[in-house]
């Protein structure tokens, strides 16, 4: 008997209808969350998604600000901006870096200068910043890449203002240079600030003005496409210029003083002393800034640090001297100002100097002696005698108290990165050593010599003290801080340090006048410029002793080898009743002051007192007593 199953039609029904509402109660739910995200998303996390979405198709891109130029008084460009090709590469935008920069090989020349720097910069900037790999394309290399670049994810090739120095190495030591930002830069400076920014000043003005030369950075905002290419520009914020600086230098003034130098190592400082402007800043042999922009190469940086005249050294503010007999221009006032020092009694000058009980001689450079002399005699003949006996009137402290107010020992605050301070020594500075100060230290301390050195612009700021009336004035580099884009000028105002502190002012206008006969008469060591000069000069020339001469033995220069030889000084200024300029000059291993240094001043009195380039002027045949 067969069993035939009858359909339970209810209970399919119901089964039916329970499977279809679970189905409907899923469907649902599902619905229900995408509303759910779908409003998280349009209305809890637009923002955020939006960012996301600009920044995928909008790439922020840094606009380099012009850098500030730099003018001398006249107008005369010292450093400027001109456009270079750069080769770029946006680093997330790059899948093999090592692949590309061997393809880049081929198209442009890549040396491993290039490559390092590239290197240590892919590391210290963000990847969605352009970074430099080449600068300075020829347009051969440029017009190379642009044919070649829809190949190349992430390189771009740009055009950007690169630093120049139009000329050359005139005024390099003050001027300085700027130079690729390294990393112990790059821990220093404002990020911000320099985003896009590849360069920074090293050295000189360019280093000390950096912030009002480097302007604010500008940004543009470009829309890309899938592959990284620009497609339009969404926004753009200009850059703004960097200022302007107007020097107080005079160009013209700086080549004759670089000039009158030539091959010789020295220095040429000229201030103008009544406000302490630097008319000319020479420091020789000088170098060319320009190769050092874009990277100088190392065999050419070898050749100038081993180079024995040393030019990268700035011998204005790091070069630092015996004075020398030009301290006497300083210390013959000292003697007027000195309580019980008879500035008119003769003393006996036979060539040489001792103080008991010690039998050690203290020579003076004139052999046969200078006879009976006064101090107006001693500063005009530069007598060491004379002066040996004042140093020891005054002792070595009273020196250094009458010389510091002068600024020796001291920076002068020119506007100058890392200048040096000069030495001026005491005995607190021998006992801090724990050291005995010496009464034969105080004797040759009288003529310039021993522990006491100076810096070319100390010797020009201390007598362009002596010029104007015994007040000091802060060398000043920078006149003006001009606006690019407004022309507003922010002029720099003279600052003045405390006045030197004397008995009575009338002792300064004698020893002017002395320091006039030095150059004006015919027993005066500076005779040889002085003789036919239209304009009155007060100076004193000095030579400062490099090598040792041994007791008993005598110096000859012939048989010294150069760089041995004694060093030639000159410091003085004009017109010397109402006086416009401050000069000293150092020629180091040069001789003597009157014939080495006096008439390399004479050429820049000349120009600023005249108005105009001088021939060498013709020296006078020295009497054998003023030739120091």
């Amino acid at each position: 008997m067969l069993n035939i199953p009858i359909k339970d039609h209810f209970r399919e029904t119901r089964l039916f209808n329970a499977r279809l509402s679970i189905i409907g109660i899923v469907v649902i739910t599902l619905i229900l969350a995408l509303l759910a995200r779908l409003v998280y998303l349009q209305v809890f996390a637009h923002r955020h998604y939006e960012t996301l979405s600009q920044a995928n198709r909008v790439k922020p891109v840094p606009i380099q600000p012009p850098r500030g130029m730099i003018f001398d008084r006249n107008g005369v460009i010292l450093a400027q901006n001109y456009p270079v090709y750069t080769l770029e590469i946006i680093p997330e935008q790059v899948d093999d870096m090592n692949a590309l920069l061997e393809e880049l090989g081929r198209v442009v020349n890549l040396n491993e200068a290039d490559l390092k720097n590239f290197r240590k910069l892919l590391r210290e900037r963000p990847q969605f910043e352009n970074i430099v790999l080449r600068s300075h394309l020829t347009e051969e290399e440029a017009a190379r890449l642009a044919v070649k670049r829809p190949y190349f994810n992430g390189v771009e090739l740009e055009a950007r203002l690169r630093r120049h120095y139009p000329l050359a190495g005139l005024g390099v030591h003050f001027l300085g240079y700027v130079g690729r930002i390294n990393e112990q830069e790059l821990e220093k400076i404002d990020k911000k600030s320099y985003r896009g920014v590849d360069y920074i000043g090293k050295l000189g003005i360019e280093a000390s003005y950096e912030k009002s030369l480097l302007g604010q950075v500008g940004f543009e905002k470009i829309e890309t496409n899938a592959h990284g290419r620009s497609l339009r520009i969404l926004e753009r914020i200009s850059p703004v210029a960097g200022k302007n600086l107007i020097l107080n230098v005079d160009a013209k003034l700086q080549a004759l003083a670089e000039q009158a130098l030539g091959k010789r190592r020295g220095a040429v400082i000229a201030l103008n002393p009544a406000t302490g402007a630097v008319l000319a800043f020479a420091s020789t042999p000088v170098y060319d800034p320009n190769p050092f922009i874009k990277g100088i190469d190392p065999d050419s940086y070898q050749t100038l640090t081993n180079d024995p005249d040393k030019p990268l050294i700035n011998r204005g503010i790091n070069g630092q001297y015996a004075p020398g007999s030009t301290i006497k221009a300083f210390l013959g006032l000292a003697a007027l100002e000195l309580d019980g020092f008879e500035p008119d009694a003769p003393i006996v000058c036979p060539g040489w100097f001792t103080l008991p009980p010690s039998s050690h001689v203290f020579r003076d450079w004139k052999k046969a002696g200078h006879g009976a002399v006064n101090l107006h005699d001693a500063v005009v003949q530069s007598c060491d005698v004379y002066f040996y006996k004042l140093a020891v009137a005054m002792d070595i402290d009273g020196i250094k108290r009458f010389l510091a107010p002068f600024g020796f020992g001291s920076k002068t605050g020119v506007d100058l990165m890392n200048e040096n301070e000069g030495f001026l020594p005491s005995r607190e500075w021998r006992a801090a050593r724990g050291e005995k100060w010496y009464p034969g230290e105080t004797v040759v301390s009288g003529i310039g010599q021993g522990p006491i050195l100076a810096t070319p612009l100390q010797l020009a700021s201390a007598t362009s003290a002596l010029a104007n009336q015994g007040i000091r004035m802060k060398p000043q580099l920078v006149r003006a801080i001009v606006d690019a884009k407004t022309q507003a000028a922010r002029e720099t105002v003279p600052e003045a340090y405390a006045p030197i502190p004397l008995k009575d002012k009338r002792h300064l206008e004698i020893h002017i006048q002395n320091l006039t006969d030095a150059v004006h008469t015919n027993k005066g060591t500076a005779y040889g410029i002085g003789h036919n000069a239209p304009y009155k000069i007060a100076g004193k020339t000095g030579t400062a002793q490099v090598k040792s001469v041994p007791q008993g033995q005598t110096y000859s220069e012939k048989t010294t080898p150069e760089r041995l030889r004694d060093h030639a000084l000159f410091v003085s200024f004009a017109p010397a009743d109402e006086p416009k300029v401050a000069v000293a000059v150092v020629v180091e291993n040069g001789g003597h002051g009157s014939s080495a240094a006096a008439p390399i001043a004479r050429k820049i009195m000349d120009y600023v007192v005249l108005g105009k380039i001088t021939a060498t002027p013709p020296v006078a045949a020295p009497l054998q007593e003023n030739i120091e």
